[in-house]
């Protein structure tokens, strides 16, 4: 049975010869957040017939009219240029029924006690036992806690309404927002998880125009690929930003520091940008949910928790810094550059602004934020309590104090002699060492960042 369904996967001769070369399939996708839409885009592109399921009847009528739902850059228009092979829907059975291998790409959110919420993986998961009519590879993009593709194979093998054979294989994804798009289309590996070889060979036809290492092992140290991978780079940062720290008492420059650490081999260079802690969808949800299960298991990940309660800190940093400055914010005007968790991307998950803000806020400063993709995203959270700029200029006028928080291009190609005519204290506090400290020295400010030297350039010493 194996061979026979392998065989009508990828016999090259029955109609189903792609045009970039290869076996074109018929895929399914279930979810169109960051990780199921750039898989179902980035496999439109590679010549498969991609179907992407969501249960939001608006978010699939954008789609269908080409407008990506989420901002990332370069996935709109890749998806207009595959719409002929490219189709948005509803209908998760009609979707289901008859593919020849459907991905789960839907979240997997942080619970409050920090393992992951599986609910909507499971979901999908009983969707696809009550559609499939056909032999078919069920592949788990998601992100899940190690034994949970066994899980969901014991999930829908239990509730199959039809005689079919199904094989679930792990697929874990390693892009990152703002390069989402090139990371899948030219990604440094592609880590396949099965227990059975028809399972990996169906998948090995799907990646066959990726060129990339394809690492074929089974489903447990395939969603631990994942997991050790985003864990390891998370205490990498943790790790410079304790080095950034101690630089600062003891007088050393952080990027001196991390310029001789990255010619190391052993190391490299990436990742060794020191600033207020890391952010987003993976990080602080894949450590959290890594720590949870190895306690689960009476194990404790030292290393891990080390980094999670660093990157918690850190995040106050500049808070910390500002009470050199003012013993309160209480009645200053502050300005905040950049809202998101990095940029490139208008994702406000564990950004560091999310604590920092109502800190302010509660201190009784007056918040002026800038940010080019992100206000409208924050202001579902403070839609009032802050006031939104939609330039530099005009978040810096009348200014006591600036906080930077998301390393933007606009901010870190900024006019410098701009802080000083339109602050009315020219005093930057910056999380993410936006400025060369020699450009800083020929400004009229002061100039607080990371793991450098502070450079006091006024006058009058506001300290």
């Amino acid at each position: 049975m194996h061979k026979a369904f392998l065989k009508i996967l990828v016999n090259p001769i029955d109609n189903r010869y792609n045009r970039k070369g290869g076996t074109k399939l018929k895929i399914s996708v279930a979810g169109t957040g960051y990780v199921g839409l750039v898989t179902g885009v980035c496999l439109a592109e590679n010549g498969h017939h991609v179907m992407c399921v969501d249960i939001d009847d608006k978010k699939v009528s954008l789609m269908e009219a080409g407008i990506s739902p989420i901002y990332e850059p370069g996935l709109e228009e890749l998806m207009n240029n595959n719409m002929e092979r490219l189709h948005f829907t509803t209908d998760y059975q009609s979707a289901y029924k008859d593919a020849d291998v459907i991905f789960i790409g839907v979240g997997t959110p942080e619970k409050s006690d920090g393992s992951a919420n599986l609910s909507y993986v499971y979901g999908v998961a009983e969707q696809i036992a009550s559609s499939i009519e056909k032999d078919c590879v069920v592949v788990v993009k998601s992100t899940v806690p190690i034994g949970t593709n066994d899980k969901i194979e014991s999930l829908i093998k239990s509730q199959l309404k039809h005689d079919v054979n199904v094989y679930v294989a792990s697929n874990p994804e390693f892009l990152s927002q703002g390069t989402a798009v090139k990371d899948t289309l030219h990604t440094s590996r592609i880590v396949i998880g099965v227990e059975e070889a028809v399972a990996g060979d169906v998948l090995k036809e799907v990646y066959q125009n990726f060129e990339a290492p394809i690492v074929v092992t089974n489903r447990k140290s395939a969603e631990m690929i994942k997991y050790a991978s985003n864990d390891f780079l998370a205490l990498k940062i943790s790790f410079i930003n304790e080095i950034a720290n101690l630089c600062e008492i003891i007088g050393a420059d952080i990027e001196d520091v991390a310029l001789g650490m990255g010619y190391d081999g052993r190391i490299g260079n990436k990742f060794l940008n020191a600033g207020i802690g890391y952010g987003g969808s993976c990080f602080p949800k894949d450590t959290k949910a890594l720590h949870w299960l190895a306690n689960f298991h009476d194990y404790e990940l030292k290393t891990v928790k080390a980094a999670i309660d660093v990157n918690e800190n850190q995040k106050l940093k500049l808070i910390k810094k500002s009470r050199k400055y003012f013993d309160s914010l209480k009645g200053l005007n502050v300005a905040v550059l950049g809202l998101t968790f990095k940029p490139g991307t208008d994702d406000l998950r564990e950004a560091p602004t999310l604590v920092n803000i109502p800190l302010m806020l509660e201190d009784g400063a007056n918040v002026k934020a800038w940010d080019p993709i992100g206000i409208d995203n924050f202001k579902k959270v403070h839609p009032e309590d802050v006031t939104y700029c939609y330039s530099i200029e005009e978040t810096l006028k009348d200014a006591d104090v600036c906080f930077i928080f998301t390393e933007w291009d606009q901010v870190k190609h900024f006019d410098l002699s701009n802080y000083s005519k339109l602050m009315k204290n020219p005093i930057v506090i910056d999380g993410r060492n936006c400025y060369d400290l020699e450009r800083v020295k020929d400004a009229a400010m002061v100039y607080d960042s990371i793991g450098r030297e502070t450079i006091h350039n006024l006058e009058v010493s506001l300290i």
